[in-house]
Protein backbone atom coordinates (compact mmCIF):
# COMPACT_ATOMS: atom_id res chain seq x y z
CA UNK A 1 0.00 0.00 0.00
CA UNK A 2 1.44 3.23 -0.92
CA UNK A 3 1.94 6.07 1.60
CA UNK A 4 -1.13 7.98 -0.41
CA UNK A 5 -3.55 5.58 -0.21
CA UNK A 6 -2.43 4.88 3.71
CA UNK A 7 -3.12 8.50 3.97
CA UNK A 8 -6.80 8.17 1.85
CA UNK A 9 -7.32 5.73 3.89
CA UNK A 10 -7.03 7.55 7.45
CA UNK A 11 -8.60 10.39 6.36
CA UNK A 12 -11.90 8.19 5.56
CA UNK A 13 -11.24 6.32 8.73
CA UNK A 14 -11.11 9.81 10.61
CA UNK A 15 -14.79 10.95 8.69
CA UNK A 16 -16.49 7.89 9.93
CA UNK A 17 -15.37 8.15 13.29
CA UNK A 18 -16.36 11.89 13.17
CA UNK A 19 -19.58 11.51 12.03
CA UNK A 20 -20.76 8.30 13.72
CA UNK A 21 -20.15 7.36 17.19
CA UNK A 22 -22.76 4.40 17.50
CA UNK A 23 -22.27 1.07 16.47
CA UNK A 24 -24.33 0.50 13.49
CA UNK A 25 -25.32 0.89 9.63
CA UNK A 26 -26.00 4.96 9.07
CA UNK A 27 -27.22 6.48 6.09
CA UNK A 28 -25.92 10.26 5.68
CA UNK A 29 -27.36 13.14 3.90
CA UNK A 30 -25.46 11.44 0.38
CA UNK A 31 -28.42 9.75 -1.08
CA UNK A 32 -27.27 6.11 -1.41
CA UNK A 33 -24.47 6.75 0.64
CA UNK A 34 -24.25 5.03 4.13
CA UNK A 35 -21.22 4.65 6.84
CA UNK A 36 -20.60 1.78 8.95
CA UNK A 37 -19.17 1.08 12.67
CA UNK A 38 -19.33 -1.97 14.52
CA UNK A 39 -16.97 -2.00 17.91
CA UNK A 40 -17.42 -5.63 18.57
CA UNK A 41 -17.61 -8.84 16.92
CA UNK A 42 -21.27 -9.90 16.96
CA UNK A 43 -23.41 -13.41 15.52
CA UNK A 44 -23.27 -13.60 11.72
CA UNK A 45 -26.05 -11.57 10.14
CA UNK A 46 -27.89 -13.19 7.21
CA UNK A 47 -29.63 -10.68 5.08
CA UNK A 48 -30.45 -9.75 1.26
CA UNK A 49 -27.58 -7.39 0.14
CA UNK A 50 -28.55 -5.24 -2.24
CA UNK A 51 -26.46 -4.06 -5.51
CA UNK A 52 -23.90 -1.98 -4.01
CA UNK A 53 -20.28 -0.96 -3.60
CA UNK A 54 -18.72 -1.39 -0.07
CA UNK A 55 -14.76 -0.23 1.17
CA UNK A 56 -13.28 -1.07 4.41
CA UNK A 57 -11.23 0.92 5.96
CA UNK A 58 -10.47 -0.85 9.47
CA UNK A 59 -10.95 -3.93 10.31
CA UNK A 60 -11.68 -7.37 8.31
CA UNK A 61 -15.43 -8.62 7.52
CA UNK A 62 -16.57 -12.05 6.12
CA UNK A 63 -18.91 -12.70 3.81
CA UNK A 64 -20.74 -15.91 2.86
CA UNK A 65 -22.52 -16.41 -0.22
CA UNK A 66 -24.03 -20.31 -1.03
CA UNK A 67 -20.69 -22.43 0.48
CA UNK A 68 -18.57 -18.95 -1.26
CA UNK A 69 -16.40 -17.48 0.95
CA UNK A 70 -15.42 -13.65 0.07
CA UNK A 71 -12.95 -12.16 3.18
CA UNK A 72 -11.75 -8.69 3.13
CA UNK A 73 -10.20 -5.69 4.92
CA UNK A 74 -8.37 -2.47 4.62
CA UNK A 75 -6.90 -1.47 1.02
CA UNK A 76 -9.82 -3.75 -0.32
CA UNK A 77 -13.53 -3.50 -1.62
CA UNK A 78 -16.58 -5.77 -2.80
CA UNK A 79 -19.35 -5.12 -5.15
CA UNK A 80 -22.32 -7.10 -5.07
CA UNK A 81 -24.31 -6.57 -8.65
CA UNK A 82 -27.50 -7.83 -7.77
CA UNK A 83 -29.37 -8.73 -5.07
CA UNK A 84 -28.20 -11.79 -3.14
CA UNK A 85 -28.83 -13.70 0.08
CA UNK A 86 -25.90 -13.47 2.10
CA UNK A 87 -24.49 -13.97 5.70
CA UNK A 88 -22.20 -11.72 6.83
CA UNK A 89 -19.83 -11.19 9.84
CA UNK A 90 -17.40 -8.80 11.09
CA UNK A 91 -14.23 -10.83 12.49
CA UNK A 92 -12.23 -8.25 13.64
CA UNK A 93 -12.96 -5.41 15.32
CA UNK A 94 -12.70 -3.79 19.07
CA UNK A 95 -13.58 -0.78 21.07
CA UNK A 96 -10.10 0.76 20.91
CA UNK A 97 -10.12 0.00 16.49
CA UNK A 98 -13.82 -0.44 15.92
CA UNK A 99 -14.14 -1.52 12.23
CA UNK A 100 -15.05 1.00 10.03
CA UNK A 101 -16.66 1.06 6.26
CA UNK A 102 -18.47 2.71 3.45
CA UNK A 103 -21.56 1.34 1.76
CA UNK A 104 -22.79 3.07 -1.54
CA UNK A 105 -25.78 1.30 -3.03
CA UNK A 106 -26.37 1.11 -6.66
CA UNK A 107 -28.71 0.27 -9.70
CA UNK A 108 -28.26 -1.68 -12.48
CA UNK A 109 -30.27 1.27 -14.35
CA UNK A 110 -27.55 3.68 -12.87
CA UNK A 111 -24.15 1.48 -13.77
CA UNK A 112 -25.86 1.23 -17.63
CA UNK A 113 -26.07 5.07 -17.80
CA UNK A 114 -22.38 5.07 -17.03
CA UNK A 115 -21.92 2.79 -19.76
CA UNK A 116 -23.75 4.23 -22.38
CA UNK A 117 -21.47 7.95 -21.16
CA UNK A 118 -18.15 6.43 -21.82
CA UNK A 119 -16.16 4.48 -23.96
CA UNK A 120 -15.37 1.42 -22.06
CA UNK A 121 -14.99 -1.86 -24.51
CA UNK A 122 -15.93 -5.28 -22.73
CA UNK A 123 -15.34 -8.25 -25.02
CA UNK A 124 -18.92 -9.91 -25.52
CA UNK A 125 -18.83 -13.38 -23.53
CA UNK A 126 -20.85 -15.72 -22.97
CA UNK A 127 -20.47 -16.87 -19.87
CA UNK A 128 -21.94 -15.45 -16.75
CA UNK A 129 -19.85 -13.78 -13.63
CA UNK A 130 -20.19 -13.98 -10.16
CA UNK A 131 -22.33 -11.07 -9.31
CA UNK A 132 -20.09 -10.76 -5.88
CA UNK A 133 -16.60 -9.68 -5.98
CA UNK A 134 -13.63 -8.65 -4.25
CA UNK A 135 -10.91 -6.20 -5.19
CA UNK A 136 -7.57 -3.87 -4.30
CA UNK A 137 -8.73 -0.96 -4.32
CA UNK A 138 -7.24 1.69 -6.84
CA UNK A 139 -5.97 4.94 -5.73
CA UNK A 140 -8.31 6.88 -8.63
CA UNK A 141 -11.29 4.86 -7.07
CA UNK A 142 -10.50 5.68 -3.89
CA UNK A 143 -9.58 9.59 -4.67
CA UNK A 144 -12.94 9.49 -5.92
CA UNK A 145 -14.45 7.70 -2.66
CA UNK A 146 -13.13 10.08 -0.37
CA UNK A 147 -14.49 13.11 -2.52
CA UNK A 148 -18.09 11.87 -2.09
CA UNK A 149 -17.17 11.34 1.63
CA UNK A 150 -16.19 14.87 2.07
CA UNK A 151 -19.14 15.90 0.40
CA UNK A 152 -20.59 15.55 4.46
CA UNK A 153 -18.73 18.12 5.40
CA UNK A 154 -20.29 20.27 2.82
CA UNK A 155 -23.86 19.62 2.22
CA UNK A 156 -25.06 22.67 0.05
CA UNK A 157 -22.57 20.94 -2.63
CA UNK A 158 -24.25 17.42 -2.79
CA UNK A 159 -26.90 17.98 -5.18
CA UNK A 160 -24.68 18.88 -8.10
CA UNK A 161 -21.69 17.03 -7.27
CA UNK A 162 -22.47 13.51 -5.13
CA UNK A 163 -24.28 12.47 -8.80
CA UNK A 164 -21.22 13.29 -10.64
CA UNK A 165 -18.69 11.44 -8.27
CA UNK A 166 -20.82 8.52 -7.89
CA UNK A 167 -20.99 8.00 -11.53
CA UNK A 168 -17.17 8.27 -11.36
CA UNK A 169 -17.01 5.42 -8.58
CA UNK A 170 -19.12 3.06 -10.80
CA UNK A 171 -16.91 4.25 -13.79
CA UNK A 172 -13.70 3.34 -12.01
CA UNK A 173 -14.99 -0.62 -10.90
CA UNK A 174 -16.18 -1.05 -14.52
CA UNK A 175 -11.89 -0.04 -15.63
CA UNK A 176 -10.94 -2.46 -13.07
CA UNK A 177 -10.11 -6.02 -13.04
CA UNK A 178 -13.56 -7.63 -12.26
CA UNK A 179 -15.51 -4.69 -14.31
CA UNK A 180 -17.07 -7.04 -16.59
CA UNK A 181 -18.99 -8.79 -14.11
CA UNK A 182 -20.70 -5.59 -13.17
CA UNK A 183 -21.25 -4.76 -16.93
CA UNK A 184 -23.10 -8.09 -17.90
CA UNK A 185 -25.37 -7.69 -14.95
CA UNK A 186 -26.34 -3.98 -16.97
CA UNK A 187 -26.38 -4.61 -20.40
CA UNK A 188 -30.00 -5.56 -21.67
CA UNK A 189 -29.99 -9.11 -23.20
CA UNK A 190 -26.74 -10.40 -21.72
CA UNK A 191 -27.07 -13.79 -20.15
CA UNK A 192 -26.35 -12.37 -16.44
CA UNK A 193 -29.02 -9.87 -16.85
CA UNK A 194 -31.82 -12.38 -17.55
CA UNK A 195 -30.45 -13.98 -14.54
CA UNK A 196 -30.98 -11.07 -13.04
CA UNK A 197 -34.49 -10.83 -13.97
CA UNK A 198 -35.15 -14.63 -12.84
CA UNK A 199 -33.80 -13.16 -9.45
CA UNK A 200 -36.24 -10.52 -9.05
CA UNK A 201 -39.38 -12.55 -10.25
CA UNK A 202 -37.93 -15.33 -7.32
CA UNK A 203 -37.38 -12.02 -4.49
CA UNK A 204 -40.91 -10.71 -5.11
CA UNK A 205 -42.40 -14.02 -4.96
CA UNK A 206 -40.13 -16.13 -2.14
CA UNK A 207 -43.40 -17.24 -0.43
CA UNK A 208 -44.82 -19.08 -3.43
CA UNK A 209 -43.80 -22.32 -5.30
CA UNK A 210 -42.23 -21.78 -8.49
CA UNK A 211 -42.33 -23.93 -11.45
CA UNK A 212 -38.64 -24.38 -13.46
CA UNK A 213 -40.45 -23.54 -16.76
CA UNK A 214 -41.80 -20.53 -15.14
CA UNK A 215 -38.02 -19.40 -14.55
CA UNK A 216 -37.03 -20.75 -18.17
CA UNK A 217 -39.69 -18.21 -19.78
CA UNK A 218 -38.76 -15.40 -18.24
CA UNK A 219 -34.55 -15.78 -19.11
CA UNK A 220 -35.61 -17.18 -22.24
CA UNK A 221 -33.35 -20.06 -21.40
CA UNK A 222 -33.50 -23.69 -21.60
CA UNK A 223 -33.45 -25.32 -17.99
CA UNK A 224 -29.45 -26.59 -18.48
CA UNK A 225 -28.80 -22.91 -19.56
CA UNK A 226 -30.84 -21.48 -16.85
CA UNK A 227 -29.19 -23.79 -14.02
CA UNK A 228 -25.94 -23.32 -15.23
CA UNK A 229 -26.11 -19.29 -15.52
CA UNK A 230 -28.30 -19.05 -12.06
CA UNK A 231 -25.08 -21.21 -10.36
CA UNK A 232 -22.68 -19.31 -11.90
CA UNK A 233 -24.23 -15.34 -10.58
CA UNK A 234 -25.30 -16.63 -7.33
CA UNK A 235 -23.18 -19.79 -6.30
CA UNK A 236 -26.66 -21.52 -5.91
CA UNK A 237 -29.68 -23.08 -7.96
CA UNK A 238 -32.70 -21.43 -8.33
CA UNK A 239 -34.47 -23.15 -5.54
CA UNK A 240 -31.52 -23.06 -3.01
CA UNK A 241 -31.31 -19.26 -3.51
CA UNK A 242 -35.23 -19.56 -2.82
CA UNK A 243 -34.56 -21.23 0.84
CA UNK A 244 -31.99 -19.09 1.53
CA UNK A 245 -34.39 -16.06 1.33
CA UNK A 246 -37.51 -17.95 2.98
CA UNK A 247 -35.15 -19.02 5.83
CA UNK A 248 -33.79 -14.96 6.32
CA UNK A 249 -36.86 -13.83 6.51
CA UNK A 250 -37.87 -16.46 9.19
CA UNK A 251 -35.24 -15.56 10.97
CA UNK A 252 -35.71 -11.68 10.86
CA UNK A 253 -39.94 -12.36 11.93
CA UNK A 254 -38.57 -14.89 14.71
CA UNK A 255 -36.42 -11.89 16.03
CA UNK A 256 -39.75 -9.20 16.60
CA UNK A 257 -41.96 -12.66 17.75
CA UNK A 258 -39.99 -15.63 18.64
CA UNK A 259 -43.22 -17.48 19.88
CA UNK A 260 -45.05 -18.47 16.63
CA UNK A 261 -42.83 -20.65 15.05
CA UNK A 262 -45.91 -22.61 13.17
CA UNK A 263 -47.04 -19.18 11.98
CA UNK A 264 -44.19 -17.93 10.84
CA UNK A 265 -43.08 -21.05 8.76
CA UNK A 266 -45.87 -20.86 6.65
CA UNK A 267 -45.56 -17.30 6.33
CA UNK A 268 -42.59 -17.52 4.58
CA UNK A 269 -43.95 -20.60 2.15
CA UNK A 270 -43.27 -24.01 4.19
CA UNK A 271 -46.39 -26.06 4.36
CA UNK A 272 -44.25 -28.14 7.21
CA UNK A 273 -43.20 -27.08 10.31
CA UNK A 274 -40.57 -30.36 11.01
CA UNK A 275 -39.37 -29.38 7.08
CA UNK A 276 -38.80 -25.91 8.17
CA UNK A 277 -37.30 -26.64 11.40
CA UNK A 278 -34.76 -28.89 10.14
CA UNK A 279 -33.81 -26.60 7.16
CA UNK A 280 -33.30 -23.86 9.78
CA UNK A 281 -31.45 -26.00 11.99
CA UNK A 282 -28.95 -27.00 9.05
CA UNK A 283 -28.93 -23.03 7.44
CA UNK A 284 -28.37 -21.39 10.93
CA UNK A 285 -26.82 -24.35 12.87
CA UNK A 286 -29.55 -24.91 15.49
CA UNK A 287 -33.19 -24.86 16.01
CA UNK A 288 -35.47 -21.86 16.00
CA UNK A 289 -36.00 -21.36 19.31
CA UNK A 290 -32.62 -21.82 20.23
CA UNK A 291 -30.86 -19.65 17.22
CA UNK A 292 -33.73 -16.65 18.31
CA UNK A 293 -32.91 -16.99 21.91
CA UNK A 294 -28.84 -16.58 21.80
CA UNK A 295 -29.35 -13.98 18.93
CA UNK A 296 -31.51 -11.64 21.30
CA UNK A 297 -28.65 -12.16 24.40
CA UNK A 298 -26.08 -11.37 21.51
CA UNK A 299 -27.66 -8.35 20.36
CA UNK A 300 -29.07 -6.85 24.01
Amino acid sequence: MSEKTYKQQLELANLIERFIKQDGVHPTSVPSLFLIRESIIKEPISRVNKPSFCIILQGEKEVLLGEERFLYGPGRYTVASVDLPVTGQVIKASKESPYLALKLEFTSTYVLEVINETDIQFKQGKNSKRAMFVSEVEPFLLDAVLRLACLLDNPKHIPVLAPLIKKEIIYWILQGPHGEALEQIALEGSNASRIREVIDHIIKNYEEPFRIEELTEIANMSVSSLHRHFKEVTTMSPIQFQKQLRLQEARRLLMVDPTNVADVAFKVGYESQSQFSREYSRMFGSSPRVDIRRMRENYA
